[in-house]
């Protein structure tokens, strides 16, 4: 698998989490079906497409990229979607947070271009 597929399946990973987390807080405790269902196959495809990328980008840079720009994606859907609020601090964290996937990405030798 090339580098760049392996970057597509974690694209595809974090769009699946994301869509499966704002599913979860819709389902209602899991009692409305359509979300519920949604937020399984989410998850699923979600770490069927992690499991791929994992072939070549090593296990805690794949997770530190999934799971840091799944913090800002969902961040932002849930400050457009559920109108949740975020204050000056959630920003600058959410930009840390941005920033220290950029340093992996570009910087890091771990990763596999």
């Amino acid at each position: 698998m090339s580098s760049a597929s392996s970057y597509l399946y974690l694209l595809i990973a974090i769009v699946a989490e994301v869509v499966a987390t704002t599913a979860l807080k819709a389902s209602d405790s899991f009692t409305r079906l359509g979300p519920t269902l949604l937020t399984a196959v989410g998850y699923g495809l979600a770490f069927y497409c992690l499991s791929l990328t994992l072939r070549t980008i090593p296990t805690g840079i794949a997770y530190a990229i999934w799971s840091g720009v799944g913090i800002v994606l969902i961040s932002a859907v849930s400050w457009v979607w559920f109108k949740q609020s975020l204050d000056a601090p959630a920003f600058l964290g959410l930009g840390l947070i941005i920033a220290g996937v950029i340093i992996v990405n570009v910087f890091s030798g771990s990763v596999g271009h």
